[in-house]
């Protein structure tokens, strides 16, 4: 057994213990429940006998210590008494409510759904009923399970988030380390890549086709960087934001099939921002690709950078299939797509590049069936 299971056993053994100890102190809270309300009912049968016996002697006639011991247990729990003729005695209960006769009346229903009435009988005949309403102790140890199973939920919630939370670490430390590795594979062939485009040079060949190639291996170098980047936190630089984002466009352009028409609007100005530049890059590319995928390879891409006084906002929009308003925010879940191919990792991590790194937005700004979507990015100026 690895150490994985193990600590999956010890994690659940840990939690059926928790369950345990929680289930005993419920269990031992209705126990003292129980004795508590038992209680509470022996002094009320008490207090019922001791009207009885204040019944049957004079006014003028002392009720003895145990009258008073009785009077003094039954303190905590309203209780409302009903003789013979009707008439009503109460205590425990507001000053206001044992003036009312009719609220009376009404607490004496609901006493008699909680505890049962003790009934008072001489010589067959009934001398006195006992209503009592659960004191304030009792009440407040309703709520006291209640609480527990709260506790018990919170509980179970931190282990559940704990344990997601470690998984997810364990996945981006080992995503992390892929790419890492691909970076450094990638790295090897690219060095023979540049010696072989010097000793061409040196051939009688056109030198165009040389320097398309040299665009393509600076290409996988920048590739090669960023995934090289990844689990590192990137630094940040002041660029204009502008050349970055049509340099991007460009790009992705210039290696697309002639069937997509780019548009590409931005501000004939300088527009300084705070980013990284490979990985920025990467973001735009991703989006474009992401649009011609979902034109299936026939359509327009709208590149378009405005800005404002605080902020600059770079949107892409293309013209395909659109996504669903209930999947907008699902779509930058890591793992999800809707591609045959590919591990849906593209939006989520252009959104963490976005938002983590780089501290802007990146969003579904619109999307409509058959017409098309547009992701915006919102970055702050320097």
């Amino acid at each position: 057994m690895n150490f994985t299971s193990n600590r999956n056993i010890l994690r659940w053994i840990i939690i059926a213990f928790a369950v345990f100890i929680t289930s005993i102190i419920l269990w031992n809270t209705y126990l003292f429940f129980q004795k508590l309300k038992e209680s509470e009912r022996k002094n009320m049968q008490e207090y019922a006998i001791m009207l009885k016996d204040l019944s049957n002697q004079s006014l003028e006639e002392d009720i003895g210590e145990l009258g008073f011991t009785v009077a003094g247990n039954t303190n905590s729990a309203p209780i409302i008494s009903e003789n013979y003729k009707g008439e009503l005695n109460a205590r425990n209960l507001p000053e206001d409510v044992l003036r009312d006769t009719a609220r009376l009346r009404e607490l004496i229903v609901e006493y008699a759904s909680q505890n049962q009435p003790i009934v008072t009988k001489y010589q067959g005949k009934v001398l006195n009923t006992t209503y009592y309403g659960d004191s304030e102790i009792i009440n407040k140890l309703k709520y006291y399970p209640l609480a527990l199973l709260l506790i018990m939920f919170l509980f179970g919630a931190v282990i559940l988030f704990f344990y997601r939370s470690t998984k997810a670490a364990e996945q981006n430390k080992l995503w992390a380390g892929m790419a890492k590795e691909s970076a450094h594979q990638i790295g090897t062939p690219l060095s023979s890549l540049v010696g072989w485009t010097a000793i061409l040079r040196e051939s009688d060949i056109d030198p165009s086709y040389v320097d398309e190639m040299d665009k393509d291996i600076n290409r996988l170098q920048m590739i090669t960087e960023r995934f090289s980047k990844i689990g590192s936190i990137p630094t940040l630089k002041k660029l204009d934001v502008v050349e970055q984002t049509k340099t991007a466009a460009d790009y992705i352009e210039s290696r697309s099939s002639n069937l997509i028409k780019f548009t590409i609007e931005v501000p004939d100005k300088n527009i300084p921002v705070m980013i990284n530049e490979q990985l920025f890059a990467w973001v735009i590319e991703n989006l474009i690709k992401n649009g011609i995928d979902a034109m299936r390879g026939k359509g327009a891409i709208t590149v378009r950078l405005k800005d404002d006084s605080k902020r600059i906002y770079v949107t892409i929009t293309d013209t395909g299939k659109g996504i669903p308003k209930r999947l907008w925010k699902r779509i930058f879940t890591p793992g999800y797509t809707t591609k045959k191919r590919g591990w849906g990792l593209g939006l989520s991590l252009a959104q963490r590049i976005i938002s983590d790194y780089h501290n802007g937005k990146l969003r579904v700004k619109e999307s409509k069936t058959d017409q098309g979507t547009t992701f915006e990015i919102v970055l702050d100026k320097v």
